[in-house]
């Protein structure tokens, strides 16, 4: 028969009759680590969650600081392709004032700038998603029209758009701009 070890029990036992590795065991399990190294333990963790705090505020501020340079200069791109367009239009008006030569060709060039310098503007839109809203012939539509007037007309129904004042714009699935329409109040009696 193996005799069975006896486990020590510091509360039963008196250390002194206990052997050396249960001894050193009782002494870890009392002692355990002194106050001086818990508070360094303590400090070290204090700071470190200091550190996390005050990246957390730089990043938050920073952040915020890019969101208002962001909106700040966010019409930046669209305004720079504009200044082609005015840079077209002082071309086109130049041709007018040239001295001397035909004022029917000078008309014509003039007209032809101012053209040209259009539908530069439209394919610059269309690059930024603006695309214009068709009103004429459609069913009137308040959410992308605004009715002006109404006129009798034997060519278009009832409520639908005879001619544009303005023309509307969407940019991208939103209206930026209602189109200014005659809408037919159907044929005169």
């Amino acid at each position: 028969m193996t005799e069975d070890k006896k486990i020590p029990n510091p509360e039963q036992d008196d250390p002194e009759n206990l052997d050396e590795p249960a001894k050193e065991k009782l002494a870890i399990e009392t002692e355990g680590p002194d106050i001086e190294t818990l508070m360094q333990e303590l400090e070290e963790a204090r700071e470190q969650m200091l550190r996390v705090a005050a990246d957390a505020d730089n990043f938050k501020k920073r952040m915020a600081r890019d969101k208002d340079k962001m909106l700040k200069y966010a019409g930046e791109n669209i305004l720079r392709e504009l200044l082609t367009t005015v840079d077209n239009l002082d071309r086109a008006l130049e041709q007018g004032k040239v001295e001397g030569g035909d004022p029917m060709q000078k008309l014509e060039a003039l007209l032809a700038g101012v053209d040209l310098t259009r539908k530069g503007l439209e394919s610059m839109i269309e690059r930024f998603d603006v695309t214009p809203l068709d009103a004429v012939g459609k069913a009137f539509n308040p959410d992308e029209m605004d009715a002006l007037t109404m006129e009798a007309s034997d060519d278009v129904p009832a409520n639908h758009v005879l001619h544009e004042f303005a023309k509307g714009y969407a940019f991208k699935d939103r209206v930026l701009r209602h189109a200014q329409v005659v809408v037919s109040s159907g044929p005169e009696n």
